[in-house]
């Protein structure tokens, strides 16, 4: 059943109604990373849709790819807040290994900010405060997530932080090394802990920053890694705001991009100097949205 995709990855091809294991049947395919394929599935004991996250079929004795995912479900398995990804069940062991996990319907902060741009504060400031106060449990668990970016995000309601293959208990974050996260997301110190310090729960405020920078801008602050520069944080100030963004906002964002980790907020103080904005916002509206249009590029 399996084959190979055009990037070489093996995949397994599930086609409608076919079992993932008994009880679990293929609806679709939703996408798939370097170790794992995720589909939409429908699970008879649960009777609903959840989504099966699959080891790719030629990986399912790779002992990272095992690990990766019984940490996840572990890690899932002991949080309970509204604003994280819930997890149902797991099966480490046959032809399959895979988690379930909670579907939700929404888009990716990542798949709205290519659509249209940017965000207006009246959705940027309440996603914000909904993010610090899961990033706050999550500290208060003594757990790192590590990955903080608009990818992990989906916009339900309440919007939910997603992906915790990479999350650590704090203390051993502190251990993991240099290079752990997404090189455009990462803080210095998951970049370099022998310049900047250990990782702890402000790398996860600096993955916030970066992701609320580039809600409200539409950009990121720093120039993408490329293959000669991995890590252009480590030598580069936060870019000026690509539009207009009101200091009120602003100024606490950038707060959580100071290199030095001490001088980042914590989830609850972001929070509090957060909220009393909302009561200067519009009342949101219903109404469609339309992508801002871009300027085009000149050919010639």
């Amino acid at each position: 059943m399996s084959e190979r995709d055009q990037n070489g990855k093996q995949e397994w091809n599930f086609e409608p109604s076919d079992e993932i294991v008994p009880g679990r049947h293929a609806l679709k395919k939703l996408g798939g990373g370097y170790r794992y394929e995720a589909y939409l599935v429908w699970d008879v004991a649960l009777y609903s849709i959840v989504v099966a996250k699959v080891v790719r079929p030629n990986l399912i004795e790779d002992e990272r790819a095992l690990k990766g995912l019984r940490g996840e479900f572990e890690m899932l398995w002991r949080l309970n807040h509204p604003v994280i990804l819930r997890a149902f069940d797991a099966a480490f062991d046959g032809p399959r290994p895979h988690l379930v996990l909670e579907h939700l319907e929404g888009p990716r902060l990542s798949t709205l900010i290519r659509k249209y741009g940017w965000l207006p504060p009246e959705q940027l400031l309440p996603l914000a405060m909904q993010l610090c106060s899961a990033i706050h449990y999550l500290s208060h668990e003594r757990v790192c997530h590590l990955d903080i970016k608009p990818a992990n995000i989906i916009m339900s309601g309440p919007p939910r932080l997603i992906d915790l293959s990479i999350a650590r208990r704090v203390e051993h974050a502190a251990r993991s090394g240099k290079g752990v996260g997404t090189d455009n997301y990462m803080s210095p110190e998951q970049c370099d802990p022998d310049r900047f310090g250990p990782v702890g729960p402000a790398s996860d405020i600096w993955g916030l920053g970066v992701s609320l920078y580039q809600a409200a801008t539409g950009e990121l602050p720093f120039t993408k890694s490329s293959s000669d520069e991995r890590w252009p944080v480590l030598h580069e100030d936060v870019k000026p705001f690509a539009r207009e963004v009101p200091e009120a906002i602003a100024t606490p964002l950038l707060a959580c991009l100071e290199k030095n980790s001490p001088n980042r907020p914590t989830a609850a103080e972001l929070h509090d100097e957060l909220e009393p904005l909302l009561t200067h916002l519009p009342k949101p509206r219903l109404g469609k949205l339309k992508p801002r249009l871009r300027p085009s590029r000149a050919r010639g």
